[in-house]
């Protein structure tokens, strides 16, 4: 009998660690997959126990394509673990409209590439109409209306704070308008039913519409005012946290004060470095990849641990409290977002905490020394980068 392994090709990933644990895959598989996964293929060996799947990618998701842009969405239906937020990934194009329409949840936003129109008003009838950029945020408190309309080709990721929201079940002005009676509008408006020959007869969505004039010209004055608390951030122009290995921009409701359910940080992990091993108190975690490529291992308790591997387009997600750090596994900058159902940003750092705690009690706990002790730090380093100790592929 032919030997079924005497014909595999050198740079196809195998599930065998360097002492030999494992064995050959011949197939059928996808290599591909395995290649942006080494992490799951051949699992650290400090993995153990099962834990619930932590990645899932917007390409691995159905396409809502519409004259005028296209959405994808990830909920609890595609990354069950993910209940506190759901995240969708939309664009427009110039003069693309996502109408007029609001949800029961919170909308937080991070604008990816090129410029949009938002508008909105709140229940005292004051508006807001404004253009958002690159690096830009918005949000739109539960129940107020609002649109976003291309000014160009757009794309932005919208996050809310309810991990079974989906964006296709929202309230619609148009979806509205199709299941009022005619004669029910012409009595709310006071004019005749024909005005209403024309309404759509089911949810737009997102439609083609020409692209707006310059900001000035669609400046409807309210009689009430504008809003007081602003929806738009710059988050690209906050100074960031600069730290060895990167930066870190933190933005909640301490920086964005109408951001009350959503809390964020836009973090930059350089190639060799990491995002420290630390965890969050306060709420879970939901992450979004925007560029590079990296790999992150969650404990979550009695000897229970996973990696997994994430690129550009890929969602991450972290639980309450458990334990973990996102490693730059690539030879360019890891970019990503990490997002919270709360109003405050709060993270707790492994290094620090042991750096604030009696080192004797340390040292006995962990059966370590000064060389280790000695290193500990008491200020918070979100980023490390240590020469001589950074990431090698395997």
């Amino acid at each position: 009998m032919d030997n079924p392994n005497e014909n595999i090709e050198e740079n196809i990933p195998q599930p065998i660690r360097s002492n030999g644990e494992g064995g050959y895959d011949t197939g059928p598989r996808d290599i591909m997959r395995d290649i942006e996964n080494p992490d799951m293929l051949v699992p650290p060996k400090t993995d153990a126990g099962l834990l619930s799947n932590m990645r899932f990618s917007f390409s691995d998701t159905s396409m809502t394509l519409n004259h005028g842009g296209w959405s994808r969405e990830i909920t609890v239906r595609e990354l069950p673990i993910a209940t506190t937020l759901a995240g969708v990934n939309m664009s427009l194009t110039a003069g693309g409209v996502r109408e007029l329409h609001w949800h029961q949840q919170a909308e937080w936003s991070f604008m990816i590439s090129g410029h949009a129109r938002i508008t909105s008003i709140d229940s005292e009838g004051r508006n807001f109409i404004a253009d958002v950029g690159p690096g830009d945020l918005w949000y739109f408190p539960p129940g107020l209306p609002h649109s976003i309309q291309g000014l160009e080709h757009c794309e932005f990721l919208l996050v809310f704070d309810d991990g079974a929201f989906s964006d296709l079940n929202t309230l619609s002005i148009s979806d509205w308008f199709a299941h009022t009676p005619k004669d029910v509008l012409s009595a709310n408006f006071g004019v005749p039913i024909s005005a209403f020959d024309n309404i759509p007869t089911e949810q737009v969505y997102i439609f083609q519409d020409k692209v707006p004039g310059p900001l000035q010209s669609e400046n409807v004055q309210s009689p009430y005012g504008t809003i007081p608390e602003t929806f738009k951030h710059k988050l690209l122009a906050q100074k960031p946290m600069q730290i060895p290995g990167g930066t870190v921009r933190i933005v909640d409701s301490s920086n964005f004060p109408i951001s009350k359910k959503i809390a964020a940080a836009l973090v930059k992990i350089e190639p060799g470095a990491m995002r420290e091993l630390h965890w969050h108190p306060n709420n879970d975690e939901w992450q979004y990849y925007l560029s590079g490529q990296g790999r992150m291992t969650v404990f979550s308790g009695n000897g229970i641990a996973r990696t997994f591997d994430y690129r550009a387009g890929d969602v991450g997600y972290v639980p309450l409290a458990n334990g973990h750090y996102i490693q730059n596994t690539g030879t360019e900058s890891l970019w990503f977002l990490e997002m919270f159902k709360s109003d405050r940003f709060a993270d707790v750092s492994l290094n620090q905490w042991m750096a604030l705690t009696p080192s004797d009690l340390v040292a006995d706990n962990l059966h370590i020394g000064p060389e280790v002790l000695n290193a500990l730090r008491k200020v918070k380093y979100p980023v490390v980068k240590f020469p001589g100790f950074s990431y090698y592929p395997r």
